[in-house]
């Protein structure tokens, strides 16, 4: 069975929130899910992932929220081959800042130059928009699981 490892990082709660979401579309589908913040996953780990997706929201002006930067500075640091690993990438932002969802652009950039390949267009939710996150997430979910293997 395929394992889908949802992570996350955010500072007020609503990535989690997401990725809760999104992890109870998959397991509806079947797959195994294993959720994890980022402060809980090791860089290294991340090579043994076959897929993996990511949920971040932005944080201030442009940067990684407090839960994600550690993980992000220990991957550029151990820069672990993650050939084979595929992932998908969901962000969190706010267009009024010209930073828009900076911080899932941050670990997409990472994951690619570290050999990841990526499922899917990233997803990039607007805090400014009508649309809760979590009804994005739902959908860009189901959107996913075209992509996914059994």
């Amino acid at each position: 069975m395929t394992v889908v490892h949802v992570l996350f990082g955010t500072e007020s709660g609503n990535a989690e929130m997401v990725a809760d979401d999104i992890a109870a579309v998959f397991a509806g589908q079947g797959f195994e899910t294993v959720t994890a913040e980022l402060t809980d996953v090791e860089a290294s780990d991340l090579a043994g992932m076959r897929i993996a997706v990511f949920v971040s929201s932005t944080y201030g002006e442009g940067g990684l929220p407090e839960t994600a930067a550690p993980f992000h500075d220990a991957l550029m640091t151990e820069r672990p081959d993650l050939t084979g690993v595929r992932f998908a990438a969901f962000g969190l932002g706010d267009s009024v800042y010209g930073t828009f969802n900076n911080a899932i652009e941050t670990l997409r950039t990472a994951l690619l130059e570290l050999g990841a390949e990526q499922i899917g267009t990233t997803a990039k939710h607007d805090a400014a928009s009508a649309t809760p996150a979590t009804e994005l997430a739902d959908a860009w979910a189901r959107d996913l699981l075209t992509l996914m293997p059994v």
